[in-house]
C-alpha cells in the first residue's frame, strides 16, 4: 500500500468508495449518493484551505484507490475553533480491516500538527466498533456519546466523538 496526496484525478474513485460507504453503512448519516461535481467542490475546498486529501493505493497498481483521509475545519465558526480539525477515513470494502485506515489517520496527525492545530476530532458512528478501537490504538479518546442524532436506515443512530491532541 501506498500513501499519497490525491489528485482532481483520483476523485471518481474517491466518489465511488464514499458513495458505497453511503449505500451500505452507517458511517455517513444520509442516504442520497453524491456527484462527481460534490466531490470535486470538497476537494477543492479542502485544498484552499491548506487542507490534505490523502488516498491509498495498492502498491502494485498506484492508480488504483482503495481508501481516501482528510480533515477540515470542526466548526466554521469564528476563529475560537481554528485549532481543532475533524478528520474522515473511508476505506473501500474489499480493503477494510487491513489497517489502511490506521496507516491514513496516522499519516493525518503530522499534517495537522504543521497547520498548527492543536486538537483532532473524529465523530464515529456508535455501532462502528472497529473505527472505535482503531482510534482509541492511535491514542484518541471518548469525548461523550450524542443519542440518536441521526438517522439512517429507517433507525435512530448515535455518534461518539473521540479527540486526540495533536504532536
Amino acid at each position: 500500500m501506498l500513501i499519497r496526496d490525491a489528485t482532481e484525478a483520483d476523485l471518481p474513485a474517491i466518489l465511488a468508495i464514499y458513495n458505497d460507504v453511503i449505500r451500505t453503512t452507517t458511517a455517513v448519516y444520509t442516504e442520497e449518493p453524491l456527484t462527481l461535481e460534490d466531490r470535486r467542490t470538497w476537494f477543492r475546498g479542502r485544498v484552499a484551505s491548506g487542507y490534505p486529501v490523502l488516498v491509498a493505493t495498492e502498491e502494485a497498481s498506484p492508480e488504483t484507490v482503495i481508501a481516501l483521509a482528510s480533515f477540515g475545519d470542526f466548526r466554521a465558526w469564528p476563529d475560537g475553533y481554528r485549532h481543532t480539525v475533524e478528520h474522515s477515513v473511508h476505506v473501500a470494502a474489499p480493503s477494510r480491516g487491513q489497517g489502511i485506515g490506521t496507516a491514513l489517520v496516522t499519516a493525518l496527525l503530522p499534517r495537522a500538527a504543521v497547520l498548527g492545530k492543536h486538537m483532532m476530532i473524529g465523530a464515529i458512528d456508535a455501532g462502528n466498533e472497529g473505527s472505535i478501537r482503531m482510534h482509541e490504538r492511535l491514542g484518541f479518546v471518548r469525548a461523550g456519546t450524542l443519542r440518536e442524532v441521526g438517522t439512517k436506515f429507517g433507525r435512530w443512530l448515535d455518534v461518539v466523538f473521540m479527540q486526540r491532541a495533536l504532536p
